[in-house]
Parts: structure tokens; C-alpha cells; sequence
């Protein structure tokens, strides 16, 4: 019986031992299908977000096929328009030269109530013609703008003094808008980095970015000038900061501001905040095109009847 005891002993101890690489087998096998998951896991966020980045690329691309089309349309009509509108604008303009001369020839005559009818029905021709004209002026201005919105970039880049360009066209539109009509007194104010070196800039198309911008401005001035009256001064700063291999432009007006709920639509094609018919609703959509082909970037930051501020950030060289 003894024999059969010690061999019975030593089988347990087998066993134990078998438990124990079994025991340790399992943990092994555990922390590796831990170490699985969490690899696939890993995996599926991947896969999830690649998914989500495909999806964002093909949205833009249907977008950037839209606006192309877009373009194209845009274009085709504008031309088309553009030739019979000539024709309203310039005959219109005769038109009103020839009464002109009727009324100096009249005048020539004796009084009577005839030439009394004559007169007022002239002045009634008149006041339609200007009216044309005006229209058709206005007509052309936004045949001119989409023509601008679907026209490619054509200039060349080159090393701009971006400090000069700026202080160069704030000046012009300024001088244009007193020029014009309504006129409004604003304080200009300049904070430019002088240590700013030069960067690659198409400058003949960045000049419609500080242009637009600053026309904005002045016009949102001037509804607040109309509201708040003599006690708002209206202020426009232009700055320019070296951010190392960027620079970053801020144009900040202190006018109405602009609403949470259309901050978001500004960029758009056509959509404008002017009343009537004011605005084509091009002019920050031009601008937003022309710094996304400077490979930029456009932020608008405003509160309400405090400030609206543009952002824009250039990378010095551009790939």
C-alpha cells in the first residue's frame, strides 16, 4: 500500500503544478486578449475616423464642384447681361443729353401754357431716365462683381511690403467712400509691425481683401452713425502681428456688430446684411477666396453694438 501512496503524492504534485501553468497559461492569454481589444478597438476609432475624414473631403469636393459650376453660371450670365445693359446705361445717358438741348431750345421760345406742358412732361422723362440710369448703373456694378466672383486668380506671386499695401488701400477706400455718397467721418487707425518683413503675396488681388473689408466697415459704421447720431465716433483699426512663420492681419470697426445667427452665412456667395439694394453680397465672399488661395485663414469675431473684427492669418511663404 505504501508504493501507491507515494505514487498517488507525486501525481498531486503533477497536478498542482499543471494547475499552476494552466493559472499562468490563462492570465497570459487574458492580458494578450486585453491587449487585442484594445488594438482593435484602437483600430475601429481609426477606421471610424478615416471614415468621417472621407466623408469631410467629399463634402468639400461637392462643394468646391458646386461653387466651380457656380462660377461657370455666374459667369456665362454676366457676360450675357452685360451687353444689352450697355445699351439701358448709355442710352439712357443720350437720352438725357438730348433733353438737355430740348430744354435750352424751348427756352428760346414764348412763354405759354404748351411749352409749360412740354417742360413738365420733360421733367417727367427726366426723372425716369435718372432713374434708369441709376438702376442700370447699379445693375452693372453687380454684373462687374460676379464677373470678379467667378474670375480665377491671374496674378503672380510675389515679395510684397504688406505694411505699405495696407496703409496704400485703407487710405483709397477712405478717400473713395468720402468721395461717394454719405459720406461719414472716420478715425483711422494704424498698428502696423514694422519689424514685419516682406512676404509672398499676389498683391494686385490682396488689395480687394483690405478694400472690401474696409468698405464693410464704413458702411456698417454708417448705420450705426444713423442710430446713435452725433455721440458715436466711428473708429476702423487695421494692425499687423509677426507671428514667426505667419502673420496675422486683424480689420476691427466699432460699429453694430453682426448677429450669432448670420455670422456663419457672411462667407456665402450673394448673401448680404445691406438693405434694399445696396449690397451684391460678393464682396467678403471674394475676400474669403482670394486668402484661401494665400493658403489663410479667416476668422470673424463681433459682439453687438460693440465690434466686428476679421482675423486673418498668412503664412510668409506660400507652398
Amino acid at each position: 500500500m505504501k508504493p501507491e501512496t507515494e505514487k498517488e503524492k507525486i501525481s498531486a504534485s503533477e497536478l498542482v503544478s499543471k494547475i499552476s501553468e494552466l493559472q499562468d497559461q490563462i492570465k497570459n492569454l487574458t492580458k494578450q486578449a486585453k491587449s487585442n481589444a484594445s488594438k482593435i478597438k484602437e483600430e475601429k476609432n481609426r477606421a471610424e475616423q478615416a471614415e468621417i475624414n472621407l466623408k469631410a473631403l467629399q463634402l468639400q469636393l461637392l462643394q468646391q464642384e458646386k461653387l466651380a459650376s457656380l462660377g461657370q453660371l455666374t459667369a456665362g450670365i454676366a457676360h450675357e447681361i452685360k451687353n444689352p445693359l450697355n445699351f439701358v446705361n448709355n442710352f439712357s445717358e443720350l437720352s438725357l443729353d438730348f433733353i438737355q438741348e430740348i430744354e435750352e431750345e424751348l427756352a428760346k421760345l414764348n412763354d405759354s401754357s404748351e411749352k409749360e406742358n412740354i417742360l413738365e412732361l420733360l421733367a417727367d422723362v427726366k426723372s425716369n431716365l435718372d432713374k434708369i440710369k441709376h438702376h442700370g448703373s447699379r445693375a452693372d456694378g453687380i454684373v462687374k462683381s460676379m464677373l470678379m466672383h467667378s474670375r480665377g486668380g491671374t496674378g503672380t506671386m510675389e515679395l510684397t511690403n504688406l505694411n505699405e499695401l495696407i496703409r496704400e488701400y485703407t487710405n483709397l477706400a477712405f478717400h473713395g467712400m468720402r468721395a461717394n455718397k454719405n459720406p461719414i467721418n472716420v478715425d483711422i487707425r494704424l498698428e502696423l509691425d514694422e519689424n514685419l518683413e516682406k512676404i509672398n503675396l499676389n498683391a494686385e488681388e490682396f488689395s480687394r481683401v483690405i478694400l472690401n473689408l474696409a468698405k464693410n466697415a464704413f458702411d456698417a459704421m454708417r448705420d450705426k452713425i444713423a442710430v446713435k447720431g452725433g455721440s458715436y465716433k466711428s473708429i476702423l483699426s487695421v494692425q499687423t502681428r509677426n507671428l514667426g512663420d505667419k502673420v496675422l492681419i486683424i480689420v476691427e470697426d466699432n460699429g453694430p456688430g453682426v448677429p450669432d445667427d448670420i455670422r456663419d452665412k457672411l462667407l456665402m456667395p450673394f448673401f448680404t446684411t445691406k438693405k434694399g439694394n445696396e449690397g451684391t453680397g460678393l464682396g467678403l465672399s471674394i475676400t474669403h477666396e482670394i486668402i484661401k488661395t494665400h493658403e489663410g485663414a479667416l476668422e470673424i469675431e463681433s459682439e453687438m453694438d460693440e465690434y466686428t473684427r476679421f482675423k486673418i492669418t498668412l503664412p510668409k511663404q506660400i507652398s
